[in-house]
């Protein structure tokens, strides 16, 4: 198994190699000095002058120019956004509608299986705490979704929340329910 692996690691290295013929017809260094002497020639001969960068910028002439060595700037140009993409907005588009693909934790359990913990309800914010089936505790408050049929928060009181469901019917139509989740207190007032 490992003469494979050399044997192959062989063949790969030798075909990997540039070939003889290759390497001698790379251009050379003189190449590249002898092509830029002969097109500094040429400019030289033209009658252009050469200037470093920093020489055009702090050229007086160049700044009233109305074209540089790369385009033409036309200076009666006005941009129509008529029929053009918003550049500035995202390519990835949003839609309007009420579906989401997002679903959170607690919209993996019906309602049922969910139990409200503890509200705070004396506030401009009120909040409850609901519990999954394993004990894990989220706080939740209005708007927020819970339950497998896109059930979504729509009042807090002093010991309930109030869930509002959406469901497809038997003849198709969506139909909405209001579900009432208490707190749940046992024989003693104490919390069960």
């Amino acid at each position: 198994m490992k003469r494979a692996w050399i044997s192959i690691l062989a063949l790969l290295f030798l075909t990997a190699c540039p070939k003889s013929d290759e390497v001698a017809n790379a251009p050379t260094v003189s190449d590249f000095e002898k092509e830029r002497a002969e097109l500094s020639a040429r400019v030289k001969g033209s009658g252009r002058k050469i200037a470093s960068a920093a020489a055009r910028r702090n050229d007086p002439n160049r700044a009233n120019a109305d074209d540089t060595e790369f385009a033409v700037v036309d200076k009666e140009y006005t941009y129509d956004p008529k029929g053009k993409r918003d550049p500035f907005r995202s390519f990835i588009f949003t839609s309007n509608d009420e579906s989401r693909d997002a679903r959170g934790p607690l919209e993996q359990f019906d309602l049922a299986q969910l139990s409200v913990m503890a509200v705070v309800w004396g506030t401009d914010r009120p909040r409850a705490v609901v519990a999954d089936p394993s004990g894990r505790g989220y706080i939740v408050r209005e708007g927020t979704y819970m339950g497998k049929n896109e059930g979504r928060i729509i009042g807090i009181a002093d010991n309930s929340l109030v869930v509002k469901e959406s469901y497809v019917d038997y003849f198709g139509e969506t139909t909405t329910k209001d579900v009432t989740m208490r707190v749940r207190v046992g024989k003693e007032g104490v919390q069960q």
